[in-house]
């Protein structure tokens, strides 16, 4: 049977994805950011997984303020780049597992949570950012993806239990697909960062230091924090961490392996995190 032997975590900053595409990542600004992902990007090619889950949310490109899905499952066969204002990024189209998605939706949806089923939508910076990060620039990204993208921009936004028991029946339902496939999922977003208002810039190097702690301890407890505390701590965008407890919602009960664990500021204007984890 198909299992979950890992999950990734790591901030999805639009700049990081600029860098990397017009050759900064050498440059004093940003070389400390891509020297915290050396490590995970020798980790990928040496635990090459055969598909990855990777939760992501979308910045008003597949969808706008016309239909916000709360949680939305990619079943496409593929899935192009979007141009987000400056043309589409110079990246692989991502490749998708439309057996795998749909098995994952029917069982997900049958556990009580409901799903919207994308069979056509483009992609942006927070899938593809991600994806460079870890993979670098490849001709094409070494498997297939499934995108699940979640509402984090226009309230009300998911609360972080339940991502993280969302997280639990995607792992129930992977384990339940026939084939034995190496499955990784991956959660992307924040750190502690607002993009408007008299708080624009804001970073809380203690609070995001201290949900990567819970998060790989105590998971249960972090997934109880009120959304009141992600945006006074760590700014209006810092919801975004939520979607990590989607990742970790599926991983193993049992406390997983800590290969890498990485966190920077400043990259743009947000907190850089990132982890891997491993299952035992």
């Amino acid at each position: 049977m198909a299992h979950v032997t890992a999950s990734v975590y790591t901030s999805h900053i639009p700049a990081v994805g600029a860098a990397i595409d017009l050759g900064k990542t050498g440059e004093p600004y940003w070389q400390p950011v891509f020297k915290g992902y050396e490590f995970s990007k020798q980790w990928m090619k040496d635990k090459k997984p055969d598909a990855i889950f990777l939760v992501y949310n979308d910045h008003a490109t597949a969808f706008s303020l016309d239909l916000i899905p709360t949680f939305a499952i990619g079943t496409a066969a593929e899935y192009q780049p979007a141009d987000e204002g400056w043309g589409p990024r110079p990246v692989p189209k991502v490749i998708g597992h439309p057996r795998l998605a749909a098995h994952i939706a029917q069982s997900v949806i049958q556990d009580d949570f409901d799903l919207t089923i994308v069979n056509k939508m483009e992609v942006d910076h927070g899938l593809t950012v991600p994806l460079s990060l870890i993979c670098g620039q490849p001709e094409a990204w070494p498997c297939p993806i499934i995108p699940f993208a979640v509402n984090v921009v226009q309230y009300p936004v998911p609360s972080g239990r339940r991502c993280y028991m969302l997280g639990k029946a995607i792992r129930k339902a992977i384990d339940t697909y026939e084939e034995p496939l190496n499955v990784q999922i991956w959660g992307t977003g924040g750190m502690s960062h607002q993009l408007q208002g008299p708080r624009a810039g804001l970073i809380n190097r203690e609070w995001d230091n201290a949900f990567l702690d819970q998060l790989i301890n105590d998971p249960e407890e972090l997934s109880k924090k009120p959304h009141i505390d992600y945006v006074r701590e760590a700014g209006s965008e810092g919801i975004e961490l939520v979607m990590w407890l989607i990742a970790r919602g599926a991983m193993s009960d049992a406390k997983p392996t800590v290969k890498h664990r990485f966190y920077h500021v400043p990259a743009s204007n947000t907190a850089v995190g990132h982890l891997i984890l491993e299952n035992n």
